[in-house]
């Protein structure tokens, strides 16, 4: 009896320190659980910070919007270009991926999918005169813009960027031009710039702002950096320049001057012909719908009686 009394209460102690053995094993597996899912919740919850605006609310929902009332009502002939396949490869471009680090690879199918002919003497290039420019295009439709096209239509206006950790996507801020060079928006209106200028046929047209007194063409702008560069002198054959002053502003350059002098000598030195006009008038005209008494908008003075 000794013996069994012994042997049980073995049994009995063994059994026990199973049971507290697991219950701990128990308890750490818990608590590393929470601890692990909590670190997840933070991780996910860490967005990089920068000085834009963040991804624009619903991008989704807009980018698809746009697709569709561009290739059904602005551009027709269009009408077989896969909307949602468009949208994956814009999201594939940036999602999850640290802004500053996009590339030319990662939007490169996007373009593929979206691009699209111009046709000739269509072409509307533009620098520091979105507004009057677009005001144009909308009533004179013999002309385009990058905005006036797929690719431009369905990014005007709005942000877009990622995040490296979840959900991928960052709506509070994203990357200004000036604080990083290879951010979602710079990467992406390069290359749609770039292709805007290589499809860009017969004569082709530029609106600038005569009324900037740093000079109406800027070297660094994307159509001083990009567009002119990328214009094909075996399709181009002349560029004509329209340099657009304020109604009432300050006349800061004319047609003479020296940014512009600047400009006509890179397009010839690229074997293209330039020709160049000061407020060019169906343009101005259009200027003066908002202020049609003041002097620069008189089409003829009173003859002395």
């Amino acid at each position: 009896m000794p013996l069994q009394n012994r042997s049980s209460r073995t049994r009995q102690r063994t059994v026990l320190l199973v049971i507290i053995m697991v219950l701990i094993v128990t308890i750490v597996a818990v608590l590393a659980a929470v601890l692990l899912a909590n670190g997840m919740k933070e991780t996910s919850m860490e967005l990089l910070q920068w000085k834009g605006r963040g991804t624009t609310k619903n991008l989704q929902e807009v980018i698809l919007g746009r697709c569709y009332n561009y290739i059904t009502t602005v551009n027709p002939e269009l009408r077989d270009k896969d909307c949602q396949k468009i949208w994956e490869k814009m999201q594939k471009a940036f999602i999850y991926k640290n802004p500053c680090n996009i590339t030319i690879e990662d939007y490169q199918p996007l373009l593929d999918l979206a691009s699209h002919p111009i046709p000739c003497n269509k072409s509307l290039f533009w620098s520091k005169t979105s507004d009057l420019v677009h005001r144009y295009t909308k009533t004179n439709h013999n002309f385009l813009t990058l905005e006036d096209t797929l690719l431009g239509y369905m990014a005007d206006g709005i942000s877009w960027c990622g995040n490296p950790s979840s959900p991928g996507i960052n709506y509070e801020s994203c990357p200004k031009w000036s604080e990083c060079e290879s951010n979602p928006s710079s990467v992406y209106w390069k290359m749609a710039s770039k292709m805007f200028a290589e499809e860009a046929c017969g004569v082709v047209q530029v609106m600038l702002n005569g009324s900037i007194e740093a000079g109406a063409f800027r070297s660094n702008s994307i159509f001083g950096s990009v567009e002119i560069l990328n214009l094909d002198p075996d399709k181009v054959s002349t560029v004509q320049i329209w340099l657009m002053q304020n109604i009432g502003g300050p006349p800061s350059e004319s047609c003479m001057g020296h940014s512009i002098t600047r400009l006509k000598s890179i397009l010839e030195e690229r074997n293209l012909r330039v020709s160049c006009e000061d407020n060019y008038r169906p343009v101005q005209l259009l200027q003066c719908a908002s202020d049609p008494d003041h002097a620069d908008c008189r089409l003829c003075t009173n003859s002395v009686q």
